[in-house]
């Protein structure tokens, strides 16, 4: 009889108590088509939560124009939920040319407005797209 009570209180325990398996993904992607790619299988954008995980965004050209383009197209990212660059709290910027990034930084650095977030970059041999020289992904955060 113990051994009866001590599973049915561990049973209720842990209906009770458990986690929830599956987490609330919301999810967004170019153009208000699919909310994800199920081609190469990932969606632009993953709200968890408060917290927005951005895929990265890519040019074929490391210039001034290339790298706003990916900032506009990374903007569009943030704005799907109502978020800027001010919610930005990490970015992860992979390029082919680290030396060209670095030259042309300020460009980057003017959709921050002097508030930037924690960083890492990285030159890579190639990225996924083989022509793209620069892809750009971030973690945001959304008031709660």
């Amino acid at each position: 009889m113990k051994h009866f009570l001590l599973l049915s209180f561990l049973f209720i325990f842990n209906i009770n108590f458990a986690q929830e398996a599956k987490i609330k993904k919301e999810k967004w992607h170019w153009n208000n088509g699919p909310k994800q790619d199920t081609v190469i299988g990932y969606a632009q954008v993953l709200k968890v939560d408060n917290v927005l995980y951005i895929s990265g965004a890519v040019t074929t050209e490391l210039t001034p124009a290339g790298i706003t383009a990916v900032y506009n197209d990374l903007k569009a990212s943030l704005a799907s939920y109502g978020a800027t660059f001010a919610n930005v709290v990490k970015e992860n910027l992979y390029t082919t040319d680290i030396e060209t990034m670095k030259k042309y930084n300020n460009v980057r650095k003017k959709f921050y407005n002097g508030d930037f977030p924690a960083a890492t970059w990285v030159q890579v041999v190639q990225l996924y797209m083989p022509t793209a020289k620069l892809e750009v992904e971030l973690v945001a955060h959304l008031p709660k």
